[in-house]
């Protein structure tokens, strides 16, 4: 693997065309080699693999060319979106291609199983060996991210008849998409808060608390009743301990009337927009062997309509699906990833369809296959992604795989569907790339496309009423004060630093699209939008975690930019309703022409810093020593604009969050790394995109 040392983003000479239709095609320009200290060894050649081939579209130029214009609106053909047939009539290769291909498989020893849909693409099956010199690559087994890994040593070629052919190839790399579902977690166990039963509701919001951020207090921590002693001010979080009998429950969290309010969606529901007449097409791996079932307990709960046959429909194009605890699906928390993605659609537009599309498991070819099934088959006029890798995983490692996923956004992006996809939960992504052998920055793949729009996260916190009191960029550092009862100060205090926060950041692939003209540097910058993300202010969601609600059901707290993107998703089905019932196409390209007041600038008004946290040692004979809210909150040197608060966890130790402290990026005015443009803002957001795209 190759060794980028810069330690934060630097611009790439890497630039790409913005439109490039159905390939990136420098992205497979030039993989980088395999670094020594992670590689383990060559892959076995007579083991068996599948590949996919994908093949170009003929008249790619044209295509190109259509596709801008659809997005331009001083162009005639602004938002005359094509159907499949027009797509396979004008740009589909031919049967007679599609054989050159197959007989070039044939002619290496692979054996073809399929042809895809719509002749773009091909898979086959043979050995290990053969694929290499099909695709004159090698590949080795790696240890990536702690997982051992096949990824390609370079990026794979062809020579002959079916070189101008064939645009990309996978499952040479088995590497794979990462659920963007993060459950609220308890800071002093570093374990998932515990679940309520549903039965169980509370007189302060469906079941958890609502007041995330609490007026400000003063907590005084003595060491066994004397000196040294630690006197802390600023904000609380969220309901004290002792609220309830069990101390490992959230703090806060949010139900499907609050964020309702929050975001302005009540008067928009007056005004009888709810979605209806639209279809919100979420894809995952895997799923929820007992969605249905906790869904409409979801939907009893918070007064929404049940899902049944009319509104909600299942579907599995590659096969049989199903989440065991042995297959990848619970441990890579899938159930709950789904559960999140279709409670939060509906939530959000209670009046749309539902279609889930699901692949069998979560490698990077079967749910891009999956995708490319949704957006073929133009179930709805929205498409929502809440997974994600690393953009410069790929980028090194498997460049193909990029070319695959802006193929898929742009067939979206011809035929009118917002494709939408979360950017990701780990800040700047600086660990997990070098946990990938990696010194870099990157942001998450797929949202950085083009063709897609990208959805990061915020930290949401309520008044009484429900409407937003404030709002930071998703990004949480941890900082322990004082130990457990009698709570002796801990000094210094001891600093968990960054621990989650949404993705965002500089695309080294993808040059700046038209759309973010107005946005600095040459390069595709993401997000654009954000709703909620921040686990620590999440929403509930009703699930039977092992698939089976005789186990137990229960109402757990989730965030991570997988809310986020669902939600928006939504946003979008209410907008494409308003808007005459759509589609409208792609969400980016209007959201940077709408007004101020229809997206909610995400910026901390600098007054609320002066209730940040804030300590005093005492430690006679020596002076008083002052502990700042920045000396607290740790926060990243980008960062300028954060809040923090006391908060208590269930063993009865005390801490300070600081919430907008997200790794490298950073929250300010205008358009952030962290949360795009800002929050949509009910209402005036609607009415603001159904005038932009008339």
């Amino acid at each position: 693997m190759q060794q980028h040392r810069s330690h934060r983003p630097a611009c790439l000479s890497l630039a790409l065309a913005a439109l490039g239709a159905f390939a990136v095609m420098a992205a497979s320009a030039s993989a980088a080699p395999a670094g020594q200290a992670t590689s383990m060894s060559p892959e076995n050649e007579s083991k068996q693999i599948s590949v996919t081939v994908w093949l170009n579209p003929n008249n790619k130029p044209a295509l190109d060319t259509m596709v801008e214009q659809m997005y331009d609106k001083s162009s005639s053909n602004y938002h005359k979106f094509l159907t499949m047939e027009e797509i396979d009539n004008q740009f589909a290769p031919t049967s007679n291609q599609v054989g050159v291909v197959r007989n070039f498989l044939a002619g290496h020893n692979m054996q073809v199983t399929s042809t895809g849909a719509h002749n773009l693409f091909v898979v086959a099956k043979g050995r290990v060996g053969d694929a290499q010199t099909a695709f004159n690559t090698k590949i080795n087994r790696m240890m990536v991210s702690g997982t051992m890994h096949r990824v390609t040593a370079s990026a794979p070629s062809v020579t002959g008849p079916a070189a101008a052919l064939i645009g990309s190839v996978q499952g040479l790399s088995d590497l794979e998409y990462q659920a963007n579902v993060k459950p609220a977690m308890n800071p002093a166990t570093k374990k998932p808060f515990a679940g309520v039963l549903p039965s169980a509701a509370g007189a302060d919001g469906l079941f958890f608390s609502a007041q995330c951020l609490r007026p400000a207090e003063s907590e005084t921590f003595k060491t066994a009743g004397s000196f040294p002693q630690a006197t802390y001010f600023g904000n609380r979080y969220g309901a004290d301990i002792t609220n309830t009998s069990a101390p490992d429950l959230p703090p806060c969290g949010y139900d499907a009337a609050e964020i309702q309010q929050a975001y302005g969606l009540t008067n928009v529901y007056k005004k009888g927009l709810d979605g209806s007449g639209q279809t919100i097409v979420i894809v995952d791996a895997f799923g929820s062997n007992s969605i249905l079932n906790d869904a409409n307990l979801f939907s009893q709960l918070n007064n929404l309509p049940a899902l049944t046959s009319s509104n909600f429909q299942i579907v599995t194009p590659l096969g049989p699906v199903t989440c065991t605890a042995t297959n990848g699906c619970v441990s890579g928390n899938w159930q709950f990833e789904t559960t999140l993605d279709v409670e939060w659609a509906h939530a959000i537009a209670p009046g749309a369809n539902i279609v889930l599309v699901l692949s069998p498991d979560n490698s990077l070819t079967n749910l891009d296959s999956a995708n490319f099934f949704a957006v073929a088959s133009q179930f709805g006029n929205v498409l929502s992604n809440s997974f994600g890798v690393s953009e410069i995983i790929l980028k090194d490692e498997d460049p193909d795989e990029l070319k695959v996923e802006n193929s898929v956004s742009e067939l979206a992006a011809a035929l009118g569907i917002a494709h939408n996809v979360s950017s990701g939960d780990s800040g700047d992504n600086l660990a997990v790339d070098q946990a990938a052998g990696i010194d870099a920055v990157s942001p998450g793949a797929n949202a950085d496309s083009p063709f897609a729009t990208g959805v990061g996260g915020t930290s949401t916190f309520l008044n009484t009423k429900n409407n937003i009191e404030l709002q930071t960029g998703w990004g949480l550092n941890e900082a322990v004060i004082a130990g457990v009862s009698p709570n002796p100060p801990l000094l210094p205090p001891v600093f968990g630093g960054f621990i989650e926060g949404a993705s965002g950041g500089t695309s080294t692939v993808y040059a700046k699209p038209a759309f973010q003209r107005r946005l600095p540097g040459k390069f595709r910058l993401e997000p654009d939008i954000a709703m909620n993300a921040d686990p620590q202010t999440g929403n509930e969601i009703i699930v039977s975690p092992d698939g089976n609600p005789a186990d137990g059901t229960f109402v757990e707290l989730f965030g991570g930019t997988s809310l986020s993107c669902p939600m928006f998703s939504a946003f979008w089905a209410i907008a494409n309703q308003a808007a005459g019932g759509g589609p409208i196409g792609q969400a980016a390209p209007v959201l940077y022409e709408l007004p101020g007041n229809a997206i909610t600038d995400v910026n901390l008004n600098p007054i609320s810093t002066l209730l940040d946290v804030t300590g005093v040692v005492l430690d006679p004979p020596h002076a008083p020593t002052f502990e700042s809210a920045a000396f607290l909150g740790q926060p990243e040197q980008n960062t300028r604009l954060f809040i923090s608060a006391l908060f208590q966890s269930g063993d009865t130790s005390w801490g300070v969050f600081t919430f907008g402290t997200d790794s490298s990026l950073a929250t300010g005015p205008g358009w952030d790394n962290v949360t795009g443009l800002g929050t949509p803002n009910g209402v005036p957001f609607i009415d603001s995109v159904v005038q932009a795209v008339q």
